[in-house]
């Protein structure tokens, strides 16, 4: 009875980890997809390639790859079979994401990196009816496309070199997330004049000053500007 239970604790922790390890590929599968998005956009709008990124290093938007994972967590729980549904549904889940994740940047940065104020149908300018309807297309192609594939990940996550490349990947999106955190948190201390105090701040300084933070963030605004 003891070893049956243990047997069912290890397969349990097996399915946690198998969870864990398809959330963060969808994460990381959405952030690619937005990035490539985002540059598409750009060059139809200004018939050039400019930079769109979310984070410093790497072609990462992580509020789609947020947003995916919303899709990945309710859809897959509630297994809707009609498009119409998955579309409303994932028509809300995309909205909230992007209307959450512009009220963070500007309460937390200060900067914005959309405005849809200019629309009609448009939600405080964070997120609009529009940009609804593309997160709902965007979420019967998930289905269709995307979800099946993640389902069918359990027998690669049982595979070594797929967890140490899973582990290898997790340790560079988290150091790329600081990264992009104190560097934008180190160009609001220069824009008030604080000057650096320490290794880190000239190192950012040095290696993030704020020319290639406008690059790299190519639509953030300041609030009020």
């Amino acid at each position: 009875m003891e070893e049956a239970n243990n047997s069912k604790s290890i397969t349990k922790k097996e399915e946690i980890i198998q969870e864990i390890v398809k959330i963060f590929w969808v994460f990381l599968i959405g952030s690619i997809i937005g990035y490539i998005f985002e540059m598409i956009v750009a060059l139809v709008q200004n018939g050039h390639f400019v930079t769109r990124q979310g984070l410093v290093m790497g072609p990462f938007i992580q509020v789609y790859g947020v947003g995916l994972v919303a899709y990945y967590l309710v859809l897959s729980k509630i297994k809707l079979k009609s498009y119409v549904k998955i579309f409303f549904l994932t028509m809300f889940l995309g909205g909230l994401v992007e209307y959450i994740f512009s009220y963070l940047q500007e309460n937390i940065f200060g900067t914005i990196s959309w405005d849809y104020s200019y629309l009609i149908f448009d939600i405080n300018g964070r997120s609009s009816l529009l940009h609804c309807i593309y997160w709902g297309t965007g979420g019967i192609l998930f289905t269709k496309f995307i979800l099946p594939l993640i389902e069918k990940m359990n027998t690669l996550c049982n595979k070594k070199s797929f967890k140490m490349i899973t582990i290898l990947l997790v340790i560079f999106i988290v150091f790329d997330i600081l990264l992009s955190i104190v560097a934008v948190t180190r160009q609001e201390e220069r824009k008030n004049n604080i000057p650096a105090n320490g290794y880190v701040d000239e190192f950012l300084d040095e290696n993030y000053p704020d020319e290639k933070l406008k690059e790299i963030y190519s639509n953030a605004k300041e609030v009020g500007k």
